[in-house]
């Protein structure tokens, strides 16, 4: 209890010299603004995207079930939407966001991409990215805790009082915690107002209506956040003790941050891309239409592999051609193809995404040098806002449009006769109601904590790592 006593009186000495300062009020006061213009940008997007993305997403519902009686093949091509929702917490995190699409055009024989990014409508201002509480709280935060921290160990050496101190039954374990514990509660008076303010826009968001996923990601994304910003703490205590001036300890925080925050994620994003190198989107494209038709083309009559199915039925049936077969032989036809056209595209998918994957996978363990690429990796995971989230949204795209394609094949085999006739061969429009509306589902906690284990073990390690050098710190240091 007297250890504890003496750390918080260190503490509580820190924090009162540094209220001192009156460059402190207007960095605080600049980042207390910096805080609420990214809350109510967060709210704002979060609104808007979500509601033009439910607007659009009705529509286009709306627009399905008009369509008049016409060919199933016909409404195939017609095609239909999917639109993707942000989740709650996207407020907060806008990770790659805002230069991911957010719709899908979905029809049948065709993969699309997603297109209407945020970015693809804005100028050139968003290349240096937007302002972000996440972005608040890993950028500017840490920056604000060098500020504070850089002397907390290096002036007291430089004027004397350290050996003073030391000499009156303080040890260098209770010194150091004393003053971290100092620091985090500086920064504590800027952390707690935004989270208690970060939960009620969450809480306001969903109505005040919450699942236990969402909520779980919430507690996470406060605390790996809580557990980022003490890392900073004992860093900037760290090298004020190790330093024998504070200029020299501000100089080295300094470089840290710019390391951690600015050369490292560039770098290793250049270098995972050079490493890994991806195809571009018209050579992707070129190579599944090419294996596709090396396999057949199913609207050509005369291709050879298609032309082989239809011997292959009107032996197995024993007619002689194939008006004569007891089902729609183009439905028939078209659901192969689209069997086809389908395997193939995910053949290549799979292999473009493998690259992306080694890509991330080296972003992702090069956080094991860097603590900010594993939360902001763990940040846009709990936001739904990464690149898996992205590769999550074109799978469920994809999964909806061939069930789409296949549902209107079936009715044309099943509905559509193979007969020649001077009526259009047509369905009833009750049939488009089949095909049930497109609903985007986040990926639940347990996804997202797989995906993000290397980033959490990272943090772990670099605590523990943490806790290792100040005990080292405490037995190694030295008054002059």
């Amino acid at each position: 209890m007297k250890i504890l006593k003496s750390e918080l009186l260190i503490a509580k000495h820190l924090r009162q010299s540094v209220f001192k300062n009156s460059a402190l009020y207007f960095i605080s006061f600049f980042i207390g603004i910096l805080l609420l213009y990214a809350t109510f940008s967060g709210w704002q997007n979060y609104r808007t995207q979500n509601e033009t993305s439910e607007k659009y997403q009705h529509e286009s519902r709306e627009d399905w079930l008009k369509n008049p009686d016409k060919n199933p093949h016909r409404m195939a091509h017609y095609g239909n939407f999917a639109f993707r929702k942000s989740t709650p917490l996207s407020v907060f995190e806008f990770g790659m966001e805002p230069f991911f699409g957010n719709a899908i055009f979905l029809e049948a024989h065709k993969q699309n991409t997603a297109n209407f990014s945020e970015a693809g409508f804005s100028n050139s201002m968003l290349r240096f990215g937007e302002i972000s509480i996440a972005m608040v709280l890993q950028v500017l935060l840490p920056l604000l805790i060098f500020f504070i921290g850089f002397n907390s160990i290096a002036y007291e050496r430089e004027n004397g009082t350290l050996k003073i101190l030391l000499t009156q039954g303080i040890n260098w374990k209770q010194l150091l915690f004393g003053k971290i514990f100092g620091i985090a509660s500086v920064i504590m008076l800027l952390f707690i107002p935004t989270i208690i303010v970060l939960v009620l826009v969450w809480l306001f968001l969903q109505d005040f209506t919450i699942t236990a996923d969402e909520t779980v990601k919430m507690i996470l994304f406060i605390l790996f956040h809580l557990a980022y910003l003490l890392f900073f703490c004992v860093i900037a205590v760290l090298i004020s003790a190790v330093s024998k001036t504070s200029k020299k300890a501000l100089i080295t925080l300094i470089g840290i941050w710019l390391l951690f925050t600015i050369i490292l994620p560039r770098t290793t994003q250049a270098i995972g891309a050079y490493i890994y190198e991806a195809p571009s989107k018209i050579q992707f494209n070129s190579d599944i239409e090419k294996d596709i038709l090396k396999q057949g083309d199913s609207h050509n009559p005369n291709d050879p592999h298609y032309k082989a199915i239809k011997d292959s039925l009107l032996r197995a049936y024993k007619v002689d051609s194939v008006q004569k077969l007891p089902f729609n032989y183009s439905g028939f036809i078209m659901t192969e193809g689209e069997k086809i056209s389908s395997r193939i595209y995910n053949e290549h998918l799979a292999e473009l995404l493998q690259i992306y994957k080694k890509q991330n996978s080296f972003s992702k363990t090069v956080s094991f040098l860097n603590p900010y690429i594993a939360i902001k990796n763990l940040s846009m995971g709990l936001s739904n806002t990464d690149y898996e989230s992205y590769v999550d949204f074109q799978k469920q795209a994809e999964d909806y449009r061939y069930k789409m394609a296949q549902k209107m094949n079936a009715l044309q085999i099943k509905y559509i006769s193979n007969t020649k006739s001077d009526k259009p061969k047509i369905i009833g429009k009750e049939h488009w109601a089949d095909v049930e509306d497109f609903h985007y589902e986040p990926k639940p906690i347990g996804t997202v904590l797989k995906n993000e284990i290397i980033s959490i073990i990272s943090i772990i390690l670099w605590i523990s790592m943490l806790f290792i050098l100040i005990r080292i710190a405490s037995k190694k240091l030295k008054a002059i």
